[in-house]
């Protein structure tokens, strides 16, 4: 299949698992989860119509950044995988959105970086929701104090929380995640007063799910792109 019937289709799922929670179509960001697929597939989806981009790693999302600046101008690049402290410079300089803030010390530097080009970086928290040890993000019942800390960086804005959930064939099995998360980032709104609007959660396997369940952002990559290029 190619990368525009794969996106047609993934369009019209959105579509409808966005009308079963009461919303629309473009309340949803589809989110193309490009790590380790070559510049060419990236154009393919542009060219059908995709406008945001994941990377999970800096220095290979910048490459991609610079190379397709002028053939995608209104592309937006989001920085979805796990970030070291020592690639905040960069990070802040070249994605949009950052989705994996997870500690106290990456909002130091996030902020520091970002105050240095006098930019307000937009976050997103990362939230460890199933607790496992193989993952990045924060653990549930650290998410308040880290939300905390992060509101008190000038330089940072934080707009909302994400999420990558345990796997399992059964993709229902991941909507209880989904749930929480949700509730999680409902708590924060309610007892700071603050509006966060989105949730980064679902990828290829889930997204319609994720969606049911609020998701603002879906990340996906092989439902889009096929299999990757290790």
């Amino acid at each position: 299949m190619s990368i525009k019937h794969n996106l047609e289709k993934i369009f019209e799922i959105v579509k409808l698992s966005a009308e079963k929670s009461g919303r629309k179509f473009e309340d949803i960001t589809v989110l193309g989860a490009s790590k380790t697929q070559p510049p060419e597939k990236l154009f393919e989806a542009y060219k059908a119509g995709l406008r945001y981009f994941g990377e999970n790693k800096v220095q290979e999302g910048i490459k991609k950044i610079d190379l397709l600046k002028d053939k995608m101008p209104d592309a937006h690049w989001h920085l979805i995988g796990g970030l070291q402290t020592n690639k905040a410079k960069y990070a802040v300089k070249y994605f949009e959105l950052i989705h994996s803030l997870d500690r106290e010390s990456l909002a130091d530097e996030l902020d520091k970086r970002a105050k240095k080009i006098n930019r307000i970086q937009d976050v997103l928290i990362e939230v460890n929701i199933g607790e496992e040890d193989t993952k990045y993000g924060v653990h549930p019942n650290d998410l308040k104090a880290l939300f905390e800390y992060t509101l008190t960086k000038k330089n940072l804005n934080v707009q909302g929380l994400m999420c990558i959930p345990p796997y399992f064939e059964n993709k229902e099995s991941s909507r209880p995640y989904f749930v929480k998360l949700r509730h999680l980032k409902e708590n924060l709104e309610k007892e700071f007063g603050i509006e966060l609007p989105h949730l980064s959660m679902g990828m290829s396997h889930d997204f319609d799910i994720a969606v049911e369940e609020g998701a603002t952002i879906v990340r996906i990559g092989t439902a889009i792109f096929g299999e990757r290029d290790y």
